[in-house]
């Protein structure tokens, strides 16, 4: 897979945690020729925290707080980048707004059983720390579904490597772009 033009604007994923944001946003970024984001990674870098100790010392509701503003901030610059969202990003509506009207969404999609599969033994996930774990993850999955469905592209990665993901978007981001 060779380089190819970027896009005007940002390209973002949103998805569910596990289903490859940041993976396939590095390789992404790096066939587009532009600076990857990590949304979260941003978050933890201004405030001095790891998201388990924002969770743990703030709650959730601060952390989408500053989860919002971050994305505020990324796509508020000219840009051209990729953006990984965390896993909740999509829920606050303003986020949503920004991103459909700011960049190209692209929600990449995963079953419950590969979430499992991918995040056994991660203890970096608060929202799915301790018992019951698959349930939390079904609910929140099923909650945050329209969500995602609200993106310009969506993209199934169950049985996709990161490499097949990535290829699939910048046949679609070509389509956009035609």
């Amino acid at each position: 897979m060779g380089r190819f033009a970027m896009p005007d604007r940002p390209v973002i994923l949103t998805g569910f945690m596990g289903s490859g944001k940041s993976s396939v946003g590095r390789l992404l970024a790096d066939r587009l020729s532009c600076r990857f984001i990590d949304l979260d990674a941003e978050i933890v870098k201004s405030s001095g925290v790891s998201i388990n100790e924002l969770f743990a010392r703030d709650g959730e509701p601060v952390f989408r707080l500053l989860e919002s503003a971050q994305l505020e901030r990324i796509l508020s610059t000219t840009e051209r980048c990729v953006v990984a969202t965390g896993g909740g990003a999509v829920i606050a509506p303003q986020n949503r707004e920004k991103m459909r009207k700011l960049g190209v969404t692209v929600n990449l999609m995963v079953t419950l059983e590969q979430v499992l599969q991918r995040l056994q033994g991660c203890d970096d996930r608060p929202l799915l720390a301790g018992e019951k774990a698959a349930e939390r993850a079904a609910a929140l999955m099923e909650e945050r579904e329209q969500f995602y469905a609200d993106a310009d592209i969506r993209i199934d990665t169950d049985g996709k490597s990161v490499e097949d993901v990535a290829a699939v978007i910048l046949s679609h981001l070509k389509g956009l772009l035609a």
